[in-house]
């Protein structure tokens, strides 16, 4: 862990259907840039904020939230701190060693088609310009 003042619990946004036990890795690509494929696995200390991630992730299946468990080092997520943001205020986190699923939450806050659909054109238009690439 480098410069991580955060215990969690942890979030995992997805369209996954997982059980407790699976592990979560790196490898796959990006739902926000799906030509990238991801060096880390992404998790925050924020349920809605995985609610949210959940809710724009790529598929057709319904968004799940999992409570998760990093099995090695993390750090904070440079696409949403210092880097492009001062801070951390999303308490977000990137590892590229597993997360395990410890559990799945169903109380977090869903997004209206108008706030979902709002956020799909902030990211276009964060993604459109050569600012919003991922760092990876």
């Amino acid at each position: 862990m480098t410069g991580v003042l955060d215990d969690g619990p942890f979030f995992h946004g997805t369209k996954a259907d997982l059980r407790v036990g699976d592990l979560l890795t790196a490898g796959f690509r990006s739902n926000y840039r799906p030509e990238v494929v991801m060096n880390h696995i992404y998790f925050t200390a924020l349920r809605d904020g995985a609610g949210l991630a959940a809710e724009l992730a790529a598929g057709e299946t319904a968004p799940r939230v999992y409570v998760v468990e990093p099995t090695g080092p993390f750090d904070n997520d440079p696409n949403v701190t210092d880097k492009k943001f001062p801070g951390n205020p999303t308490r977000s986190y990137r590892s590229r060693e597993p997360l395990r699923i410890v559990g799945e939450v169903t109380d977090w806050t869903r997004q209206t088609p108008a706030a979902l659909q709002a956020w799909r054109d902030r990211l276009a238009t964060i993604l459109a310009d050569e600012r919003g690439e991922i760092i990876n």
